[in-house]
């Protein structure tokens, strides 16, 4: 249910309920309808304005806070690969970025990425990238089907992300390496900016 449907089922019921409530209390003739059937529908409005209306808020909520979850597992699985980026990256005498910026900030992704175009890892950083991608592409592959929980949309971004770590795994001189490195961060950045 979408949450505009949600709160239309609300009003509704909210603005019935209050209706048939003055009318219970200020309205004149009915007789045994006003007495016996009205209250009964004001109970009935109020209780299909908190089921339908609060508890479907409350799965709406629920749903997204495991597609947050599910987003964030997804982004967890290639720190290793942005840990040894950032400290490819890294000037003397500076900290490392923390694990939780490497896994939820999309500013750390912006920052690499012109980072790499002025910068160059050093050999031994990226024979330690190419190492790390060989080990982590089994297990980001079998992750497109938790991207396709997302979206469609989604799992195309993520097989990208998988493809360009396969081309940083198989990759055999510096330029390849690089390369590789640029599309895996450029499709991190767009797999960012989806919706939840």
């Amino acid at each position: 249910m979408s949450r505009l449907f949600i709160i239309v089922l609300m009003v509704i019921f909210g603005l019935s309920g209050v209706g048939l409530w003055l009318y219970f209390v200020h309205g004149s003739g009915g007789g045994q309808f006003r007495e016996e059937l009205v209250p009964e529908l004001v109970v009935l409005c109020l209780e299909a304005f908190v089921l339908v209306g609060l508890l479907g808020l409350i799965q709406r909520y629920l749903e997204h806070r495991r597609r947050q979850q599910m987003w964030l597992s997804l982004r967890g699985s290639f720190r290793d690969l942005l840990s040894l980026l950032d400290i490819a990256f890294l000037e003397p005498n500076t900290e490392p970025t923390s694990s939780k910026q490497l896994e939820r900030d999309p500013q750390v992704i912006e920052r690499m990425l012109s980072e790499l175009e002025d910068k160059h890892p050093d050999l031994d950083s990226l024979v330690a990238l190419k190492r790390e991608g060989e080990e982590s592409l089994s297990m980001t592959r079998d992750l497109v089907a938790v991207a396709a929980q997302l979206s469609a949309t989604h799992m195309n971004w993520w097989i990208a992300i998988v493809d360009s770590i396969r081309r940083l795994a198989e990759a055999r001189e510096r330029r390849a390496m690089e390369k590789a490195i640029h599309e895996m961060l450029i499709n991190i950045r767009e797999f960012d900016r989806l919706e939840l």
